[in-house]
């Protein structure tokens, strides 16, 4: 880096640190906006918030504007054409609060309060991710302040429908792909691996989602009357979900695995490298034995390995006291978090041939399908990457590692498939955030050191 640039960075980075204050008080403003995108009783809530971010986006010269959709609108904010070209992705909608009796305080009155000897952000969407998002557009309001200007070409892309499954999403890339593709994407919505330990996630499971209702009786029938000899809905769902494992972990729906890849010796080393101790990161929650496939360490449970999961039972009565029915339906709703080589139509497909499969006389089985993404496999070679990794790493106390994801991030994959571009996922979240629960917090440190990381990731933009 040239001592002109240098210096500029310096004055950038000690400007970010005079303006924290001034910084979190935005976000608290934000976060304020109760921009819950699953319900529509807040659907104005949704539309101010996306007519707060353009207007602060417009503030520190970009051209900036709220663009509607079927759903919620989405906020495209595009900086002066100089240098390489970005595009930032984040999303301000969030997550519903129930149950709101866990919380300790009103979730849209953000506070900083402590928490383990640290100073945190309080509020829904302060990690997920309003705080996250937050941290580049800081970074951006800091060289603008300092320099005058922004020191790359970027456009900011902020969606309000990513908590709600994302439908307008894919029709609205498509529409503005010209528009929206860059050189590489940064996505702000991902974690340290440990604390003080910065990440890239470099590959994201997919996701398949379905729900599932079993017919039987064309009414609920008494059991004393009918209990052994109608069959019993809950029965035959249970048998069907039991089966989804066998004794080793791995999951028996036929095809499942085909072109599952096994991951890279250097890779593997590289994890274990890591220190990651399943026990360890189990024990937090209560748990300590690895629940995955038998002879996979939990780091490739977690990243690189396909799972299926139930996430919902219900059928009959399940109210206070007791009804002795048998159910006329029982339901469930599983996912399956997919890898790379998965296709979720063609798994959607097996899936629904084995659970028909096992339906006896006198049942029947529909579905609905609630989501069907890939997974996201990024191609690290573009120089951004390793530029990103160590701004990073000069920032935080200990190397930024390149690692994978549990999660998904659907908007990773569409903008490989429909923008023919990689994206940088670097976040700042910790594991005891609580997203999507009551209490979610960010750490303060998260937010200032997320606003510098952001700094030095533009400075070295600027240095092409």
């Amino acid at each position: 880096m040239s001592d002109k640039s240098a210096t500029s960075l310096d004055k950038v980075l000690d400007h970010v640190d005079a303006d924290l204050d001034a910084a979190m008080a935005r976000l608290m403003t934000l976060l304020r906006v109760p921009s819950i995108s699953t319900d529509p009783a807040y659907d104005a809530d949704v539309a101010r918030a996306a007519h707060m971010l353009a207007e602060d986006l417009a503030s520190l010269g970009f051209d900036a504007s709220v663009r509607e959709t079927t759903g919620h609108p989405m906020v495209v904010a595009h900086g002066p054409d100089e240098g390489p070209h970005v595009l930032f992705y984040g999303h301000y909608d969030v997550q519903p609060v129930d149950p709101l009796e866990l919380w300790h305080r009103d979730p849209f009155d953000p506070a900083i309060e402590e928490q383990n000897g640290k100073k945190v952000i309080r509020g829904r969407g302060a990690a997920d991710d309003k705080g996250q998002l937050m941290t580049f557009v800081e970074a951006c309001r800091a060289w603008k302040a300092v320099t005058g200007k922004l020191p790359a070409k970027i456009t900011i892309f902020l969606e309000g429908e990513e908590e709600s499954g994302s439908p307008s999403l894919v029709p609205f890339l498509e529409a503005h792909a010209d528009e929206l593709k860059a050189e590489v994407a940064f996505i702000c919505d991902t974690g340290l691996f440990a604390s003080g330990v910065p990440a890239i996630v470099t590959q994201l499971r997919g996701m398949l989602q379905e729900e599932i209702t079993v017919t039987g009786p064309s009414i609920d029938l008494h059991s004393g009357m009918f209990g052994g000899i109608a069959m019993n809905p809950i029965r035959v769902l249970s048998k069907v979900l039991a089966g989804l494992h066998d004794d080793t972990g791995a999951v028996t729906v036929p095809g499942f695995y085909d072109g599952v890849p096994d991951i890279p010796d250097d890779l593997r080393d590289s994890w274990d490298a890591l220190g990651f101790n399943a026990e360890a990161f189990l024990g937090p929650v209560g748990l300590s034995h690895p629940a995955g496939e038998a002879g996979r360490t939990g780091l490739e449970m977690i990243w690189s390995r396909p799972t299926a999961e139930v996430n919902g039972i219900w059928g009959g009565y399940t109210g206070a006291g007791f009804k002795t029915v048998l159910p006329s339906e029982a339901h469930a709703k599983i996912s399956f978090r997919l890898v790379a080589g998965q296709d979720p139509l063609r798994l959607r497909e097996n899936f629904r041939d084995w659970v028909q499969a096992q339906m006896p006389p006198d049942c029947s089985v529909s579905f609905t399908g609630h989501g069907a993404s890939p997974a996201g496999q990024m191609d690290t070679s573009h120089p951004i990457f390793e530029m990103t990794r160590q701004a990073l790493s000069d920032e935080w106390p200990k190397e930024a590692a390149y690692i994978g994801c549990g999660g998904s991030i659907p908007v990773a994959g569409y903008f490989k498939t429909v923008l023919g571009m990689d994206s940088v996922l670097a976040g700042f979240g910790n594991d005891d955030d609580a997203i999507h629960s009551p209490n979610e917090k960010y750490n303060v440190e998260s937010f200032h050191r997320g606003i510098r990381s952001w700094v030095r990731v533009l400075g070295g933009l600027a240095e092409g």
